[in-house]
Order: C-alpha cells, then sequence, then structure tokens
C-alpha cells in the first residue's frame, strides 16, 4: 500500500503563485525583482548586444558566437532580435550538441559509454521529455534497441548498490542521503536511516548478468542495523516517506534455492539463456511513486534547479544536490511556479532554457559598480563569472583561432550541421586537455604550462595558414583593421583604445618578423581568461 509523504520541500500554494499562463521570462523577472526591492538593492546594469551574444552562444550553442553572428546582432535595430537570437539557438544543431554534452556530464560524470552517448543525442534532437529519459534510464527494455543504451546509467554503476542509492538520489532528485546510511542524518531532520534504505530498497535486487543484461531478482530484502544496534527490515521507501508493501509470496526452500542458481548462472555463464522477469518489479514501482509526486515534487524541482544552475552558476536551490528543509530556496515562489510550468509542458527543458535566457536576471553584467558592497549572489542581483565546461572551452578555441571567412554569414542548414559536428569533434579533443570546473575552480598548472609548451598550440590553434586567424590577420595591410578583427573574432568585441595601442606597439616592434609577430598576438589573445570564462 501507499502511504503519504513524511518530508516536504513545498513553498507557496499553487493561488498564491503567479499565472500559469505567463511567459517564463516575465515571472522570473516579476519574483526577482521583487525580492531585490525588498532588501533595496538596485540590480547590476544588463550587459550590452556583445556581450550577451558571447555568452547566450556559451550557454546554449556551446560555442562562441562567429564573428559573422556577432557582427549581425550587434548592428542589428530589430527590436525583438533577442527573442530571434535565442529561437535559433535552441532550435540550432549546436544546441543538441551541448545540451548533450551538459546532460551527459551530469548523469555519467566521468564514466564514458559511446552507446549512452548515441541514445542522449537522438533523446535530445528529439526533445524528449525528462521524465521519458528518466524513465528509459530506470526501466528500458533490454530488447528495444532505443531503449537499452539508456541502461548504461544503472549498469555503470550496479555493483555498488550503495552508488545507484546515492547517485539516483542525488543527479534526479537533488538529495544527498548518503549521510543517512549509518545513522539518521545528522544535520538535516528530513532524512533518517528508514528513507536511505527505503530508496536503496528499489536498487538491491537489480544485477548485471555476464551478457551484460540488467535483470531483477525474484526477491531480496534489505535489512539494517539502527543506531541503537536493533536489527530492522526496510520498507520500499521514496524520500518523499511514500512507501510501499509488495505484496507477500509464499516461497519453499526448493523455490528460492533455484531463484539463487538462477542468479548466479546469468551471473557466471555467458550461455545462459534470458534472465526471467520476475512479476514484481521494484525499480518500476520506484519509477511510479517517483513520478506521481504532487505536494513535494523532487524529480521536477530537482531538474529546474539544475538548468537555473547551468544558465546562471548558482541554483535557487544551492548547492542543487541539498534539496531539502535545512537550505531552503533562494526564491521559493519562483522554484514552485518554474517547477509547476515544467510539468505542465511536459518536462521540455529546451523551452526552460529558453525562457531563462531571455530574462533580465540572465542578462546581468557580472560587474557590481552600484554603490555599497556587492549583494549577496543568492539574490541575483549581478551575473556570476563561470569557467567554461572542457568541451565549451575547446569549441571556443577552434572559433577564436579560426579565420571568420571561414564561417560565411549565408550557409545552409545541413552544411552548418556538418561544420558544427567537425567543431565538437575538435571540441572533444581539446576538451580531454582541461579538467571540468567545480565551485571554486582556478586555472591548474598543467592547463597554463598546456598553452605554453604543447607543440599542438602553435601546431594549430597560431598556424600560419588561410583558414586560421593568423593566415587572416596575414593579409591585411591595414594594423589597425588587423587588431580589431582579432579582437572581436577571439574575444567576441571591440578593443578599447588602450588596447589598440598596446597591440599596436607589440606588433610595430616584431615588424622585422610579422608573422611570429601576429602569431604571439593572436595566442595572448586566445589562451587569455576572457575565452577561458563565460562572464
Amino acid at each position: 500500500m501507499l502511504l503519504a509523504g513524511l518530508c516536504t520541500v513545498s513553498s507557496a500554494h499553487a493561488e498564491d503563485l503567479p499565472a500559469a499562463d505567463l511567459p517564463i521570462e516575465q515571472v522570473i523577472d516579476s519574483l526577482i525583482n521583487a525580492q531585490m526591492a525588498r532588501a533595496k538593492i538596485t540590480p547590476a546594469a544588463t550587459i550590452d548586444d556583445a556581450g550577451y551574444i558571447r555568452r547566450v552562444t556559451l550557454d546554449l550553442a556551446g560555442r562562441l558566437p562567429t564573428l559573422n553572428e556577432w557582427t549581425a546582432y550587434v548592428e542589428s535595430k530589430e527590436p525583438d532580435k533577442k527573442s530571434k537570437l535565442v529561437d535559433r539557438l535552441v532550435a540550432s544543431p549546436d544546441f543538441v550538441h551541448h545540451h548533450r554534452n551538459e546532460l551527459e556530464s551530469l548523469l555519467m560524470e566521468s564514466q564514458q559509454d559511446g552507446k549512452f552517448r548515441e541514445w542522449l543525442t537522438r533523446a535530445v534532437k528529439e526533445n524528449r521529455p525528462w521524465d521519458e529519459i528518466f524513465r528509459q534510464m530506470m526501466i528500458g527494455k533490454e530488447d528495444n534497441p532505443d531503449e537499452q543504451p539508456a541502461l548504461a546509467f544503472l549498469k555503470q554503476r550496479v555493483q555498488s548498490p550503495d552508488d545507484v542509492t546515492n547517485d539516483v538520489a542525488r543527479l534526479f532528485f537533488g538529495v544527498s542521503v548518503n549521510c543517512a546510511k549509518c545513522h539518521d542524518h545528522p544535520l538535516v531532520t528530513d532524512w533518517k536511516q528508514d528513507h536511505y534504505y527505503g530508496f536503496l530498497s528499489f536498487f538491491n535486487r537489480t544485477y548485471k548478468t555476464k551478457k551484460n543484461v540488467l535483470a531483477e531478482k525474484f526477491s531480496g530484502e534489505v535489512k539494517f542495523k539502527t543506531t541503537k544496534g536493533e536489527e530492522k527490515l526496510a520498507r520500499m521507501m521514496f524520500i518523499t516517506g511514500a512507501s510501499y508493501d509488495e505484496p507477500k509470496v509464499e516461497k519453499s526452500k526448493e523455490q528460492l534455492k533455484a531463484e539463487d542458481d538462477e542468479v548466479k548462472k546469468q551471473i557466471s555463464d555467458d550461455k545462459a539463456g534470458p534472465p526471467p522477469a520476475p512479476p514484481f518489479s521494484p525499480r518500476a514501482k520506484f519509477v511510479e511513486l517517483a513520478l506521481q509526486e504532487s505536494d513535494t515534487p523532487f524529480f521536477a524541482r530537482n531538474i529546474t534547479n539544475r538548468m537555473w544552475v547551468r544558465m546562471l552558476g548558482r541554483g535557487i536551490v544551492d548547492p542543487p544536490d541539498q534539496m531539502h528543509s535545512g537550505n531552503p530556496p533562494s526564491h521559493p515562489e519562483l522554484l514552485d511556479w518554474l517547477t509547476r510550468d515544467t510539468v505542465a509542458h511536459k518536462y521540455d527543458l529546451r523551452r526552460l532554457l529558453r525562457g531563462i535566457a531571455l530574462s533580465e536576471a540572465y542578462a546581468r553584467s557580472t560587474q557590481w559598480t552600484n554603490p555599497g558592497d556587492t549583494p549577496p549572489y543568492d539574490l541575483f542581483a549581478l551575473g556570476l563569472v563561470r569557467a567554461l565546461t572542457p568541451r565549451q572551452y575547446g569549441a571556443a578555441l577552434v572559433i577564436a583561432s579560426t579565420s571568420p571567412d571561414q564561417f560565411p554569414a549565408e550557409i545552409k542548414p545541413e552544411d552548418w550541421e556538418k561544420r558544427r559536428e567537425g567543431i565538437e569533434g575538435a571540441a572533444g579533443s581539446w576538451g580531454g586537455q582541461f579538467e571540468r570546473p567545480n565551485e571554486h575552480f582556478q586555472v591548474p598548472v598543467d592547463e597554463a604550462l598546456f598553452f605554453t609548451n604543447n607543440k599542438r598550440i602553435e601546431d594549430d590553434l597560431v598556424r600560419d595558414s588561410p583558414d586560421r586567424l593568423v593566415g587572416k590577420l596575414k593579409s591585411m595591410t591595414d594594423r589597425r583593421q588587423q587588431i580589431d578583427l582579432a579582437f572581436r573574432n577571439a574575444l567576441g568585441r571591440a578593443p578599447s583604445e588602450e588596447e589598440v595601442a598596446a597591440s599596436d606597439a607589440f606588433l610595430e616592434q616584431r615588424k622585422d618578423r610579422p608573422v611570429d609577430g601576429i602569431k604571439q598576438f593572436v595566442w595572448s589573445l586566445i589562451t587569455s581568461p576572457e575565452v577561458r570564462f563565460n562572464y
């Protein structure tokens, strides 16, 4: 039987929230601005057009804008150019690559699986709902070619039920329940040992056969000891407290032994037939409980919050894997409204990201020039500087170092898709040199040494050839135009007069070896912090 949830993270009542049919960006700005007004904070200025197209292209397309894209947007006088830009980006093959990369990094972390990656690419391209993606990862059919690769998420972790429990709770529900394994959580009253072992009970029967097929045992109890030394039988329990009592089925010792022998055979014998399916699947029951939440929608709140983190660098609940009553959201009504909207629109993450990108909150400067101290970051009164992910950085290096002539203003969609695949391949190759940034990221020494000493930098990024920025600058005779193009192509902005003067002096000192001077000039731009970070 199902029991009512015990834990709640719910904030506002539905009737207290803004109307459901309002645009996402309008609700975001209304609620965030209202909280700033209560705190008597004036937000940072909005970034200019050059800064916006750079930021949003990195966040939605996973790369820098090309010079032609940048110029067209900055010079456009259309009143709706921002929405047209965002709509173009979320409909582009670039979005598919980047969104896939971000989800893959979230779900697989350091693990790699080519078939899972292909499956995730298809899912993103088709804009499959997030709950469908989740369902296929949890209970996809092994005999369905489209669902089978999704099971790699569990297969990578199935040897350790604790890993499955912790990762599923953290990644899909924003809950770090592992601290409740040995005792009730010492700091969070929400999570008890019953929650941890109840959650684990959905996965403890899952195993992987010798043929790499995911299967479930016919039975298997989870017992644990309380801090008082009492042995206790766990009930299948979701993190909300909703639990399920599996119907009792009496089995003889012979039946239990036969089932156990079959599991052992499946695990050790690659000639065994398909594993028999039990009449009851704990994982299927888990998915049912996870997706029928009402008062405590952990699943929807988690993915909504994680998309917010991706776009603004900090969660409405932060850290994003600490979603509990002791860590309330900074903007509870906003998270509730966005969560409701996400569910109402069938977990369309593309739509959610679009709405965030069009908000004033997303487009705020990272520089605080207003009077007074910098406000708390959880007010979202100014933007956060964010280190690029390895693939973002790799793609940025490719665009920044390539001649703008290689990216014409008019290019057929099918041709761009091929070019983007090439950029993605190069981005993956370069990205292997860099670590994925964490909250307190600093450029590591080995990365700095790589750009200083590795011959690949000279042979590729600053190569003297017509398809590279160095070759393009070499073909130009006007130095001011050289400098201006280099800054716009690599940094996505025009140079200041001070930068023009310094660049001109640098190149003048090397006029006896102009190509070397151009190479060093381009190197200084593409390896600068402005390329390394989104700001």
